[in-house]
């Protein structure tokens, strides 16, 4: 078996298409495993937020700076 960096190294040397498929089955593969109730809740709130910037009743800010403020 290979090791993760191994396995890296082998996708990364993918074609990009191959990789994009990759990727998909990958976080495919993860999302099956989230709890549909803290999924939707999830959702629930990021369209929360999207509404709050779309109807300018927050500010957003650039990621860099939200990150600067986290450290």
């Amino acid at each position: 078996m290979l090791s993760v960096e191994e396995l890296i190294q082998e996708a990364l040397s993918l074609p990009n298409a191959t990789r994009v498929l990759l990727v998909e089955k990958l976080i495919e593969s993860i999302e099956s495993e989230i709890d549909e109730n803290t999924q939707n809740l999830w959702n629930i709130e990021a369209k929360k937020r999207r509404d709050e910037i779309r109807n300018h009743t927050v500010e957003a800010i650039p990621g860099k700076e939200a990150l600067s403020q986290v450290n």
